[in-house]
């Protein structure tokens, strides 16, 4: 890969316009560090799911020059369990270990072309029951905004798209980059919870105040050990009510999702300070170093060493 990573956008019949802008728009905004281009799969316009069409500069070439391979989302009602032998001819331009990500159900494009096959995968969740019953073989998980499998990423659906694009910048570049590509495109770094968080469920009740507050509260005082307890006390509800208000409003335990703060807390520290391990560690509520390591290792199976040294060069000892 060189200094400018190249992106190719596959746009297919039915596209949906706002997922098809997302790569270029997120890739765009890290100040030159990704060439960005959208094609089809003949080099010529495509519809829209929106009452417009589309035209492109490049064909299906412009994947086999691609560091990294795109495919947004189309109409549902276009879906199949096998793809059209064009887009099947397109996908074989792709060299081998170009990474590739989809955006809802892009991902049923890339199973049809047996691109999943043995992979832990997502998309959209109202599309789970149809995904499992057309590749059953294939491990779908519909309750995460996306999935890394390394040189194979999938996503949830529509804004899901943001979610991935910058989690590839930051996987690229570190956070740094990908949190002032964030800022640029006005969205938050990463979001709490997954897609259980969207699925239609019962309106939580309005007469009492959420746990948003409470969220922010601990977000600003991760260094402390934050017991249930306190959660709840800080919203005034008890811990039934503070238990059940929180899964309903962020799709999971607050016990998981306080590991998962203080986890992102922790890889930010590692990616822009020289600070310690343990340091670290006490900074983002962590009793001990050997903590920390047991719950970064767990999220993304390396040391805090090990993945500093991935995103800063940094020699050293793994721990």
């Amino acid at each position: 890969m060189g200094s400018v990573h190249r992106v190719a956008v596959l746009a297919l019949d039915g596209v949906y316009p706002f997922e098809l802008g997302i790569p270029s728009r997120v890739f765009g905004a890290a100040e030159g560090l990704y060439e960005v281009v959208t094609c089809t799969v003949d080099g010529r316009p495509v519809h829209t799911n929106s009452d417009f069409s589309i035209t492109v500069e490049h064909g299906p070439e412009a994947l086999r020059t691609a560091d990294t391979v795109v495919v947004p989302p189309f109409a549902t009602s276009l879906i199949a369990r096998e793809a059209p032998a064009a887009v099947m001819e397109a996908l074989a331009c792709v060299a081998p270990g170009t990474r590739i990500v989809s955006i809802c159900t892009g991902a049923f494009v890339l199973a049809a072309a047996g691109l999943l096959d043995g992979r832990p995968v997502t998309t959209h969740w109202a599309l789970a029951g149809v995904f499992r019953e057309w590749f059953p073989h294939i491990a779908l998980d519909p309750d995460v905004l996306f999935i890394d499998d390394g040189d194979v990423l999938t996503s949830a659906g529509a804004a899901s798209g943001v979610d991935v694009c910058l989690h590839v910048v930051r996987k690229d570049h570190g956070s740094e980059v990908a949190n002032r590509v964030a800022r640029i495109c006005v969205v938050p770094p990463w979001r709490d919870g997954g897609q259980a968080q969207y699925i239609d469920q019962p309106v939580p009740d309005t007469s009492s105040s959420g746990t948003a507050a409470t969220r922010q509260w601990a977000l600003e005082n991760l260094h402390e050990p934050l017991s249930l307890a306190e959660l709840a006390d800080h919203a005034r509800m008890s811990l039934r009510t503070f238990a059940r208000r929180f899964r309903e409003e962020v799709g999971t335990s607050p016990g998981r999702w306080l590991i998962q703060q203080r986890v992102a807390r922790a890889r930010h520290l590692l990616e822009s300070t020289d600070l310690p391990v343990d340091d670290v560690a006490a900074q983002v509520g962590f009793a001990t170093g050997t903590s920390l390591r047991q719950h970064l290792h767990a999220v993304i199976g390396v040391p805090p060493l090990a993945y500093r040294r991935t995103f800063r060069g940094i020699p050293g000892e793994i721990h």
